[in-house]
């Protein structure tokens, strides 16, 4: 089977893009929705692009940190970021926010940036080692946490909570 190095996941929310682009901008949420991220500490808050923040994952046994970077914010329309480990690229993460009725279509994407050479084959067993899992379980898993995290994002910005 072909590795996969990216996918998608997307759910209508009944909140209009600019609430839900402000709740998922506020990188110190992501602990609270994802299935893995226990908690992000965001070096100097609010999140602007360039913004450095640090993640702490989590995933039965496995614990592991991880250092990120907003690469891109659109206001109510794109929010990206990558992360890294040791200084190694890991991968891209983000969301995109469109109209959809009166409410949003918010569309999570992750891209695997462990492309080969040394540094990719290093980076692919760091996360093997700290986290459990190697690149063709990381798509199940990603896929499964996608799921789980833009569910709560909807239950969050229904909620007004």
């Amino acid at each position: 089977m072909d590795r996969q190095w990216s996918l998608e996941e997307s759910t209508v929310v009944d909140a209009p893009p600019a609430v839900v682009y402000r709740l998922v901008s506020d990188l110190r949420n992501m602990g609270r929705w994802s299935p893995e991220c226990r908690s992000v500490w965001v070096l100097r808050p609010p999140a602007r692009t360039g913004t450095r923040f640090v993640g702490l994952n989590r995933r039965g046994p496995f614990l592991w940190p991880t250092l990120g970077r907003v690469t891109r914010m659109r206001p109510d329309s794109e929010f990206v970021f990558d992360i890294g480990v040791f200084g190694l690229p890991i991968a891209r993460w983000g969301y995109r926010f469109e109209p959809e009725g009166s409410g949003t279509r918010i569309t999570e994407f992750w891209q695997d940036l462990r492309t080969g050479g040394a540094r990719g084959r290093v980076a692919e067993l760091l996360g093997t080692v700290f986290a459990g899992s190697n690149p063709a379980r990381r798509v199940a898993l990603n896929r499964a946490g996608m799921r789980t995290t833009l569910a709560r994002i909807a239950r969050t910005a229904t909620s007004g909570s």
